[in-house]
């Protein structure tokens, strides 16, 4: 019985609050001027079934989370190339139901998410530019890298099954193209998700009175996007993403069952409402979900942009 508790806390854990794998981004590797800076606050919206394929006693699971956040962007010169970090913070308020082991189960959790930071830096196509050369300047092809952090921040408490944190840092480097014919542009994205071990995992509790230690598999990540400039900054685009990988691993054993193979489909719009301010809509659903979150997610966020002195 212990056994099969700790590998549907293993699975919830998974397909539950993590949401990276399913990043939908068009632009991601846009340049901007000099000193370019935004704060944006958004609010995503997610609802959806828990997909466990046999891998559990786990039926009827669904999920709805909230989750308000900020984030802060700033570019800046990277040996000459443009380049940019931006940092995001998200809280959560969830609900997730359920039938394990014959009886319905509902859990509500409201707290902070894991915190997220980015790093990006453009190698062929755009060096870091001024306001004034930027304006002279027409995109052709873009190649650029990243790397994203996930900083375990978030409400994380061992004893339980669902949290909102993850009890690790998570990192996904990432090699982006961009480019451009006239008002169309297509990007394309490829990166893997990397995870540390969490040494406190579903432990010192009534099932498991000492501690647990669980490991997931790295989790490969492709993304693609077309848009559509109507006019300057008001653009509309069609999203979707695949990634496979990630099984997990309890004190050493690797549960193949947990495999996530997905796929997801959106749309997004950016429209402008003043010269500094911004508002971007996104909806996604999934295409195919094989193990994992078959969740719906809008989203809506509001931008507010200046350009500072260069560095």
């Amino acid at each position: 019985m212990k056994n099969v508790i700790t590998a549907a806390a293993a699975a919830v854990a998974i397909v539950a609050p993590r949401l990276q794998a399913q990043d939908l981004t068009p632009r991601a590797y846009l340049i901007t001027p000099l000193s370019s800076n935004a704060v944006t606050l958004s609010d995503v919206f997610t609802d959806g079934n828990l997909e466990f394929e046999g891998a559990v006693p786990i039926t009827d699971a669904t999920a709805r989370l909230n989750m308000p956040l900020i984030g802060l962007y700033h570019s800046l010169s990277f040996f000459g190339r443009s380049a940019n970090v931006t940092a995001t913070l998200p809280y959560g308020v969830g609900n997730f139901k359920g039938t394990a082991f014959g009886s319905e189960t509902s859990v509500y959790r409201s707290g902070l998410f894991d915190s997220v930071f980015r790093f990006s830096v453009n190698l062929k196509g755009a060096p870091a530019m001024t306001l004034d050369e930027i304006r002279q300047w027409r995109q052709k092809t873009l190649i650029g890298v990243s790397l994203k952090l996930v900083a375990p921040t978030g409400q994380y408490d061992p004893t339980k099954l669902i949290n909102l944190g993850s009890n690790r840092w998570s990192f996904k480097p990432e090699l982006g193209l961009s480019r451009r014919w006239g008002h169309w542009v297509v990007d394309a994205y490829a990166g893997s998700w990397f995870f540390t071990r969490n040494p406190e995992f579903f432990s010192r509790n009534q099932y498991v009175p000492g501690t647990q230690d669980q490991t997931q598999a790295p989790i490969v990540a492709f993304e693609t996007h077309l848009s559509y400039d109507v006019k300057p900054r008001l653009w509309v685009s069609l999203d979707g993403n695949f990634w496979r990988g990630g099984q997990t691993s309890l004190n050493g054993v690797e549960n193949p069952l947990t495999l996530q193979k997905s796929s997801r489909i959106g749309v997004t719009g950016s429209f402008p409402i003043t010269r500094r301010q911004s508002i971007k809509v996104g909806y996604a659903d999934g295409a195919y979900v094989r193990f994992g979150g078959d969740y719906k997610i809008a989203s809506l966020a509001w931008q507010y942009a200046w350009i500072g002195k260069p560095n």
